[in-house]
């Protein structure tokens, strides 16, 4: 199934999308609902939300007073935790039973306004955020909602801020404008990406890739879109993983490149990357067939030692290569230089922009870009490896050793992404059983 994490702050406009992917098909699993319903009378929760803020939170007919209650925890931190401390297990326990429950090949959309703030998205293929200016949002309070300005302030400082929503999220709603709006955005949301993601994890297949080599510029929300699946990747294959690290062009600031996310996932040997395989499938990374090495290079020529697995993207709304190799062997060796050799060097970055450019005109017209990258071959055998190895020998770059006892911790690099962010052997983001054990960049 297809797991989608919906958040937004207050007055956004996160109920109405709910609603409507509801309507569309998706399976709702509603936090605010479940939270009213594991503190109806009679129930664990609610007896021990007594026991914690005493009985002076019932009405007189044995249910919980939420005025009161949040008069009491609101702009008091201990007591809030306190209340949250009992209020989000049994929430989480109940969205688990929903989400078990739901069909194979469903939409679950988990409506959580504190997504971004307990930090959440790690578990969703998806984190989609609804998405309204400060300003809007105070108007809606004091309008349909009574609120004063300072109280409709108050609420929303109470919350993640929207810039840190806006950088968890891999889709945004814009809804500044009118219901009807909203309402078409949602649609086209669900036609274009949720509907055909969803049936792409249900048959485990990677999404279609019918675009030539269409460069783009530089983005630098690139590094941010690397972190989250980083992090998502890590949620869904707690063991076996040594490190994630962006890699590729999109990996190299100001470096104009296909629009498609490499990552390098690293493991001990290739039976650990076969034994991932179907974590990674379920996550939304499918294997994709028929890629097992990469091209050797002139200074390790043993294709024996090149071996790789290669998964894609199910996801039609993000390219992503995601390529599993042994650390410490060549590939992933080359991939990690490669990366770091480009950000350091002006000069091999300007000649490598050129080659792009240069292979992309001869295959302006291709529908995969299986021919842009096996033109590109040639530049990384006799220009980039030995140039690239040159500065090895000059600057003393080493790659990263990872301990028997821990795992990379990929939390914080200097491109936002990961520990070891790298830029290199990564196979065609096209056609990948045309392109064979290909090392193109993006």
């Amino acid at each position: 199934m297809l797991k989608i994490g919906l958040t937004g702050g207050i007055a956004s406009g996160k109920s109405m999308v709910a609603s409507r992917l509801r309507e569309l098909g998706a399976v709702l699993v509603d936090a605010d609902a479940l939270a009213r319903e594991v503190v109806e009378p009679g129930t664990p929760g609610l007896a021990r939300v007594v026991e914690a803020f005493g009985a002076a939170i019932l009405t007189s007919d044995g249910r919980l007073d939420r005025a009161r209650l949040g008069a009491m925890v609101f702009g008091d931190p201990e007591r809030l935790a306190v209340l949250n401390g009992i209020i989000h297990p049994l929430v989480r326990e109940g969205a688990a039973a929903i989400v078990a429950a739901a069909p194979a090949g469903a939409v679950v959309v988990q409506d959580i306004p504190l997504l971004v703030e307990t930090g959440q998205g790690k578990n969703f293929h998806l984190v989609v955020v609804v998405d309204a200016p400060d300003g809007v949002r105070i108007q809606r309070m004091t309008e349909h909602r009574n609120m004063s300005v300072e109280k409709a302030h108050a609420r929303m400082s109470a919350q993640a801020s929207r810039e840190n929503r806006l950088a968890a999220a891999d889709v945004v709603l814009e809804n500044a404008g009118t219901p009807e709006q909203l309402r078409r955005a949602v649609d086209a949301l669900w036609e274009e990406r949720l509907t055909p993601f969803a049936l792409n994890l249900k048959e485990q297949r990677i999404a279609p890739r019918t675009e030539g080599p269409v460069l783009s510029t530089a983005d630098p929300a690139w590094a941010a879109q690397a972190g989250r699946l980083i992090a998502r990747l890590h949620a869904a294959v707690p063991q076996d993983v040594l490190a994630v690290d962006h890699i590729g062009s999109t990996a190299v600031p100001d470096l104009d490149a296909k629009d498609v996310i490499d990552l390098q996932l690293s493991v001990r040997d290739l039976d650990a990357a076969d034994r991932i395989a179907p974590l990674l499938a379920d996550a939304g990374f499918p294997r994709w067939p028929g890629i097992i090495a990469d091209n050797p290079k002139p200074t390790h020529p043993d294709p024996a030692d090149w071996g790789k697995r290669l998964h894609g993207n199910a996801d039609p709304g993000r390219p992503v290569n995601l390529h599993l190799r042994a650390a410490g062997s060549p590939g992933w060796r080359y991939a990690l230089c490669f990366r770091d050799w480009l950000r350091a060097d002006p000069e091999a970055r300007a000649d490598y922009v050129a080659e792009k450019k240069r292979v992309a005109g001869l295959h302006e017209t291709d529908k995969s870009t299986a021919g842009y990258a096996a033109d590109k071959e040639g530049w990384f055998t006799d220009y980039a490896a030995p140039r690239m190895e040159a500065w090895v020998r000059r600057t003393g770059w080493q790659a990263p050793s990872y301990s028997d006892a821990e795992r990379a911790d990929d939390g914080g690099a200097d491109d936002g992404a990961s520990g070891t962010v790298s830029g290199a052997a990564a196979p065609a983001s096209g056609s990948a059983s045309a392109v064979g054990p290909g090392t193109a960049q993006s």
